[in-house]
This record gives structure tokens, C-alpha cells and sequence, in this order.
């Protein structure tokens, strides 16, 4: 489904047909490690979920290019054993299958230098392509791209059934000043992200999005009106 012109929603992904782009946002990889760290025990099942994924979504469009848009890494302060791991396992993945990846650096990526630099990758602020604008949404970049495609926040949506609740990732489409502003959901399993309807938000992008376009990620994507009316 295109939320904008050529600009087409797969899976928790956004596709560019005309530049064989792919964008991903907000991986998270060592997720699990920090939280047994601090003792949640979680199964550590999400890394293989991701791979699997990502390997299956770079069979189907084939990309030139990847934009990883912040967030590749989890911990703030450090590399974790699982991060060095993993993190470098997924770069490996995403070289096999493409000429150019860029990195956005995400508030999470503190310390992604030491990766990124093992795979011959530089980390930036933004990524501009032709009137696209790439950032990770945690503060405000200054651009002239009449679109804007941001992270961070990790949307999602709790919808209930009767004594039923379930949450589902989303993408958001709507305006930041006079620019076209999509949100994009987390493509870590494990983090269902913010509730768009309980929660506070983060990003200094999303102060006012009742008018926002919701777009649910399920077994495909569905269309579902503003978020005013979701409430």
C-alpha cells in the first residue's frame, strides 16, 4: 500500500520503487540482553524473528540502497556482547544484498562508531534524496525536503474486542509545518512501541497529530481512518 506517492508500506518497512530503497527504523538489536540485564527474563527469539524478516523482505524488492534509520543498537552507554554480535551479523546481511547502506544516527547510537566502522560505514545526522528527508526524529533537522520520514517514536495502536486487547504497530501520515511528516513503527518484534491513544508522546515532530493518518500492520497493512476518529 502507498501512504505516499512512490512511496509504498511493506511489511514495517518503506519501499522507494523509482531509487530501490529500502528504509528501516529502529532495530534495537541487544534488547533482550539489556533487559535481563536488569532482570527480565526474556527468550531470546527476536534476533532470529528479525533476520528472518529482513532476509525474506531483501529477496522480494532487491535494493540499491538501505537506509537504517536510527536506533540500530540498543544500549546508550556501551556494546554489548549480543550488540557486536548481532549488529554486525544484520550490516553482513544487508551488504549481501545491496550497493550502499546508510546509517542515521539514532539517540541510541551513541557508541555505534566501533560497528559501523567494521563494515566500512559512516553514520550521519539526515539522508536527503530528492525531495525525501531521512531522520530519526528524536530532535529537529533542519530541511527543505517537502517530505520527512522519522522514527523513534515506535507507534502503535491498542485496539479492543470486547475484553479483548491487542496492540499492532502502525505508520503515521500526516504535517509538520508545511512538510509531509511519516512516522515509521519499530522493526524489532519485541517493542509494540508507544500507544498513540494512552501514552506520551516523544518525538518534538508529533505535538499535534490528532489529523494524522493511521496505518495498522497486520497480516497486511490496513488503512484506518485519522487517529481523532480512533479514539
Amino acid at each position: 500500500m502507498n501512504i505516499l506517492t512512490g512511496i509504498e508500506i511493506i511489511g514495517k518497512s518503506l519501499w522507494l520503487e523509482n531509487r530501490k530503497m529500502l528504509i528501516i527504523s529502529d532495530l534495537h538489536i541487544g534488547y533482550e540482553e539489556a533487559l535481563n540485564k536488569r532482570g527480565i527474563l526474556v527468550p531470546r527469539t527476536q534476533f532470529k524473528e528479525m533476520f528472518k524478516e529482513l532476509e525474506e523482505l531483501l529477496n522480494k524488492v532487491m535494493p540499491k540502497t538501505i537506509v537504517i534509520n536510527g536506533d540500530l543498537k540498543h544500549e546508550f552507554s556501551d556494546i554489548s556482547e549480543q550488540e557486536w554480535n548481532e549488529t554486525l551479523k544484520i550490516l553482513d546481511l544487508l551488504q549481501n544484498h545491496c550497493k550502499k547502506i546508510i546509517l542515521i544516527k539514532g539517540n541510541h547510537d551513541t557508541i555505534l562508531g566501533p560497528i559501523a566502522k567494521k563494515r566500512g560505514l559512516k553514520i550521519t545526522d539526515k539522508y536527503k534524496i530528492d525531495e525525501i528527508c531521512v531522520i530519526h526524529g528524536d530532535s529537529v533537522v533542519e530541511t527543505s525536503a517537502k517530505t520527512l520520514i522519522i522514527g523513534h517514536e515506535h507507534p502503535a495502536i491498542a485496539l479492543k474486542e470486547g475484553m479483548k486487547t491487542e496492540k499492532y504497530k502502525c505508520f503515521l501520515l500526516g504535517t509538520w509545518k508545511k512538510q509531509n511528516l511519516i512516522v515509521m513503527p519499530s522493526f524489532l518484534p519485541i517493542i509494540e512501541g508507544t500507544d498513540l491513544v494512552q501514552e506520551k508522546l516523544l518525538s518534538p515532530y508529533l505535538k499535534k497529530i490528532k489529523n494524522f493518518e493511521v496505518f495498522i500492520v497486520g497480516d497486511k497493512v490496513y488503512r484506518f481512518g485519522k487517529l481523532k476518529d480512533i479514539k
